[in-house]
């Protein structure tokens, strides 16, 4: 569990729901009765209605869940598009609050967008902003005019993929950095000296690699539809690697990033690319 700069907590490894479609109540139900209290969705993942059923029936109350969502930057071009996108989140969820509420990415109306998720943030219908796939030019950028500083950033990190300036920055302006994709494509998972170090701590690949993280400073956020798979990833932990570990886990860094999505997701060219489909989803 991690304490965030406005006081709020949040546990440290959640449940990803991007890509989870009709099983989505379903693999909600069984990663909280696993003991899962952080789940991740967003306008843009349209599954938001389906993560709210699963919500309403995994038998768990709300106020022991952690629930984020975020605005997606064709509605962050105001103040009051952004509230709108915040409203229609919560209707899609059927919730009246939300934990963290996180603007996707550094694009469009920033200060205007910030000033919503400040303003909501008063009124009670979130706990906690942040934002999300925000560079240290971005956060620094932000913070000019913000008078909230962000409570989470989440950032792109895996072993092929490390965003060491946003971590580095984030953990210095007392920013929780969150990983999303913390396992990228799972290339890493099948590499000779993960599974040699797997061995040595007595973990699955997929639970060093997210042990690392955890010891970097992250909350994680892997994504799975497996009850196999949600087990074993709620069950990493901290193993208090060696320097020479950590050293060997870092230099897996290719720049070149592992994931499953067809093009690249840069926070400088994002905007440009046509298969984001910068629609409204509010």
């Amino acid at each position: 569990m991690y304490v965030l700069n406005d006081g709020n907590k949040i546990p440290a490894i959640g449940l990803g729901c991007w890509n989870l479609r009709e099983e989505t109540p379903e693999v909600i139900r069984t990663a909280v009765a696993m003991g899962y209290r952080l789940l991740d969705t967003a306008a843009y993942y349209e599954n938001e209605e389906a993560v709210g059923e699963g919500i309403r029936t995994c038998g768990v109350p709300r106020e022991e869940l952690t629930v984020t969502s975020k605005v997606w930057p064709s509605e962050m071009v105001s103040a009051k598009t952004v509230r709108a996108s915040l409203e229609a989140s919560l209707k899609r969820l059927d919730l009246s609050y939300l934990d963290l509420f996180l603007l996707h990415w550094p694009i469009g109306a920033v200060t205007e967008a910030w000033t919503g998720l400040e303003k909501a943030q008063k009124e009670g219908l979130v706990k906690s902003i942040g934002v999300s796939n925000f560079r240290p030019a971005h956060l620094k950028e932000l913070l000019k005019t913000a008078t909230v500083c962000p409570a989470v950033n989440q950032i792109e990190f895996n072993p092929s993929m490390q965003t060491r300036d946003a971590l580095e920055k984030s953990i210095e302006l007392g920013i929780l950095p969150q990983a999303w994709g913390p396992l990228g494509k799972g290339a890493a998972l099948t590499h000779p000296a993960v599974l040699a170090l797997a061995e040595k701590y007595r973990v699955t690949p997929a639970q060093l690699l997210l042990g690392w993280e955890l010891e970097l400073g992250f909350c994680v956020i892997p994504k799975s539809k497996s009850p196999e798979r949600l087990k074993e990833n709620l069950a990493a932990a901290r193993l208090n690697l060696t320097a020479e570990e950590r050293a060997f886990l870092a230099s897996l860094n290719t720049g070149v990033t592992d994931r499953f999505y067809p093009y690249e997701f840069d926070p400088e060219t994002f905007g440009t690319i046509p298969e984001t489909g910068m629609r409204p989803r509010a």
